[in-house]
């Protein structure tokens, strides 16, 4: 079974990093590791204006901005 780390909503500091929306693994274990690498990639290298989480569904790892839009204004509203 593979599991994935998705990126719920790619805002522009994503796509300005070249991030893909989904990445699979064959462990979840491996999944899980790349799910918390990529966030703390996110917290230090984004905008700053938003947070993120790490949310598991169905042994599959969802990073969620929190909140709503970040409002830096370059990108559509979230």
């Amino acid at each position: 079974m593979e599991h994935h780390v998705i990126i719920e909503k790619l805002c522009s500091c994503a796509k300005k990093e070249g991030l893909s929306q989904m990445e699979s693994f064959e462990s979840k274990e491996a999944a899980e590791e790349a799910a918390k690498v990529q966030l703390a990639f996110m917290t230090a290298n984004f905008c700053g204006k938003h947070s993120f989480d790490i949310t598991e569904v169905n042994d599959h790892y969802v990073i969620g901005m929190l909140g709503g839009g970040c409002g830096c204004g370059s990108h559509d509203k979230h």
